[in-house]
């Protein structure tokens, strides 16, 4: 099932399939390692969902919910 990364919820692993922005943003998405390919697991929210903190290839990263809309991620079930 493929869903934004926004949408995943806590504990939950994916692998992401697309990121759909450009120019700074897709740049700053690029260079923490969210890209094509890469698994990525919810590690916890902020007390008002957001920011979304994440552990991406081996690092644990947070990412704005406006940010995360733009990464799909296909999870199982």
């Amino acid at each position: 099932m493929e869903i934004s990364l926004r949408e995943m919820k806590k504990n939950q692993k994916g692998i992401i399939i697309s990121v759909h922005c450009e120019g700074e943003l897709r740049q700053r998405i690029n260079d923490m390692g969210l890209t094509p390919g890469a698994e990525v697991r919810i590690v916890g929210r902020a007390p008002l969902k957001d920011p979304v903190a994440l552990k991406v290839r081996g690092f644990t990263i947070s990412l704005r919910n406006n940010e995360a809309d733009h990464i799909q991620v296909e999870v199982e079930g």
